[in-house]
């Protein structure tokens, strides 16, 4: 029977989980005190920092979506700011004015797909960033998925490694979350683009495909 996979260990109702990608939290120092400001892209960004230095719970924080923000929110920290729009280009227009005269500090993933930072630095936003965790390929042994699945794809990171892990099955469907992340999907493959940028949207879309 087919399934609708999410390619994490985050779980939502609806879909299996099919964890192609690991959060690997780096230890590095991050001297909290300097900044008056934080900018979260995701939510691993504040679980990352979390674990580093609970004084982080002090600063003004400016979160990208609904996701990070209602993690945000699970720790006890209500946002500044949360982003009308979930890319992160879009979000670093938004905030630049609000940054003005703040030190701020950026806790992101080792790649980025955004200019987020290029575009407050070019706005002589005062900016520093530091990386605090990395998207990694699960080396664990994986079933593939059932033919006729649909596989939401929620990140570049997972097109990457589902497609190292996996050889995609023509049976299969495709949805993508949002425009930044299917521009890293092949020619080859054809998928469905979710209108709204979170996980919950792309199951509904999912279960119309079955």
């Amino acid at each position: 029977m087919a399934e609708i996979y999410i390619l994490s260990d985050k779980k939502f109702k609806g879909a299996l989980n099919l964890p192609v990608i690991k959060i690997n939290f780096l230890d590095v120092d991050v001297d909290i005190k300097k900044y008056d400001a934080l900018i979260f892209t995701s939510k691993n960004g504040v679980e990352a920092i979390d674990r580093i230095d609970k004084n982080w719970k002090e600063k003004e924080i400016y979160s990208i979506g609904s996701g990070t923000t209602n993690y945000l929110l699970s720790k006890g920290k209500t946002p500044v700011y949360t982003a009308k729009s979930s890319y992160g280009n879009d979000f670093a227009n938004e905030i630049k004015d609000k940054l003005k005269d703040k030190k701020v500090l950026f806790l992101r993933a080792k790649k980025v797909t955004s200019n987020l930072n290029s575009i407050l630095l070019n706005y002589n936003v005062d900016l520093d960033e530091k990386i605090v965790y990395e998207t990694i390929c699960n080396q664990d042994k994986l079933q593939s998925p059932k033919k006729g699945s649909v596989i939401i794809f929620s990140s570049p990171s997972t097109i990457e490694c589902f497609l190292k892990i996996f050889k995609w099955d023509e049976s299969y469907k495709a949805v993508v979350i949002g425009v930044k992340t299917a521009s890293f999907m092949p020619e080859n493959i054809k998928y469905t683009l979710s209108k709204q940028q979170n996980i919950p949207s792309c199951i509904e879309l999912a279960k119309t495909l079955l």
